[in-house]
């Protein structure tokens, strides 16, 4: 039908709106290296410049969660594709550290506007009955557009010219030309209100969602944590420990662990979400694993598996995470749980990074690694033992 089609045209382009702002989030990823040789700063400070964003994202979901609720889809989207355009400004100017973190913080505010925003926006604009497809659309824009900001990035500092400059001038391009997309979807929002309604979201965590909580957050946080230590220190790794110097080839190993993210939430269709988040936390056991052999071993194949096995499982257990949740929480909390999740969530993308710049000094990199792979082991060991007896005859 002719509705039909024009529906899912607009939710593809609402689609991809959502993958050009999520590569600008993960598009300095294969340039940290270069970044350090031309400032001269410590992997502290890498780790560091990459949590900022985190900070970012955290903020806005406390303090304008609810924005494009209130003040409708396109404002917030296009208020989301600012701070992206800053963001690629700030990394264009940089001539010292200070530019970096500033971009960061501006992607993260970017990042935070875009997450919760975009996806509904995707979903609205399907046509009826295209609930399932759409969210499968949103999914595949988040998280295969933080993807796409690595390789984008990777392919151009490796065999284009200015490495540090275009692919931000890229990014900022494809932001504006995302901005006329935008303009031209329809509003989805029927009742909006003045930005004066927006208020900050406390996180809560009402009592009969705690049970459900505790393990899911866990997950949450050893995939996120994951993500986190593969996209800010492995490109260092790979040059430096295993003499790979192509930052198309590390661009791309980061972007793997993205990609499989998207086929392990895709999974969850096929799996369900209670049994999706056991598996989820085992299979990110496997994937941090293989990443402690990678770098005991410095083998690149391993680098390779623990991206993929890694990325499904945090696919797997996140979206599963998410689903048990929202089920559980009442629904006049729902929001407010489901935030409280996001924030632990991008907690594990800051806090144990940190960690790892910290730690590198005095134990180097393999070493800061295999700490910081001890710690999530024990912790997504606990949450996956405790969900299986949970789902035991009898389990509490």
């Amino acid at each position: 039908m002719p509705g039909d089609r024009h529906g899912w045209l607009r939710c593809l382009l609402g689609g991809a709106v959502f993958v050009v702002c999520m590569a600008g989030t993960t598009l300095p990823t294969p340039l940290y290296p270069l970044y350090q040789e031309k400032f001269g700063f410590s992997e502290l400070t890498v780790t560091v410049v990459y949590a900022v964003y985190a900070f970012g994202v955290i903020g806005v979901l406390l303090l304008a969660g609810n924005a494009s609720d209130a003040i409708g889809r396109r404002p917030t989207l296009l208020w989301g594709l600012g701070f992206a355009a800053a963001s690629a400004v700030c990394f264009l100017c940089a001539d010292a550290v200070g530019w970096l973190y500033a971009g960061r913080l501006l992607s993260g505010f970017s990042a935070g506007l875009f997450t919760g925003a975009a996806t509904a926006f995707v979903m609205e604009l399907a046509p009826p009955g295209g609930a399932s497809r759409a969210t499968l659309v949103a999914t595949a824009a988040n998280m295969g557009g933080l993807g796409c900001g690595p390789l984008l990035a990777g392919l151009l500092a490796e065999y284009a010219p200015a490495p540090l400059l275009l692919p931000f001038a890229v990014h900022l391009a494809l932001v504006a030309v995302s901005a006329v997309v935008l303009l031209g979807l329809p509003e989805t929002v029927g009742e909006r209100k003045s930005l004066a309604s927006v208020r900050p979201q406390r996180p809560a965590l009402p009592a009969q969602v705690r049970a459900v909580f505790v393990p899911a957050a866990i997950a949450s946080f050893v995939g996120f944590a994951l993500f986190g230590v593969f996209t800010s220190v492995s490109p260092a790794f790979l040059a430096r420990y295993l003499h790979v110097d192509n930052h198309a080839v590390s661009g791309l190993v980061v972007a793997l662990a993205f990609f499989a993210s998207t086929a392990g939430q895709v999974a969850v269709g096929h799996f369900g979400a209670a049994r999706s988040l056991p598996l989820g936390c085992a299979v990110l056991f496997i994937g941090l694993v293989l990443l402690a052999g990678a770098m005991y071993t410095e083998l690149l194949v391993l680098v390779v598996l623990s991206a993929v096995v890694g990325g499904t499982g945090q696919g797997l257990a996140f979206r599963a995470a998410l689903s048990v949740v929202a089920a559980a929480a009442p629904a006049d909390r729902r929001a407010a749980v489901i935030s409280a999740l996001f924030v632990v969530a991008y907690t594990g993308i800051s806090i144990p990074v940190i960690g790892v710049g910290l730690l590198a000094d005095p134990l180097g990199l393999e070493g800061a690694g295999l700490v910081f792979i001890a710690c999530m082991l024990v912790l997504v060991a606990s949450a996956g033992a405790y969900l299986l007896r949970r789902m035991r005859p009898g389990g509490h």
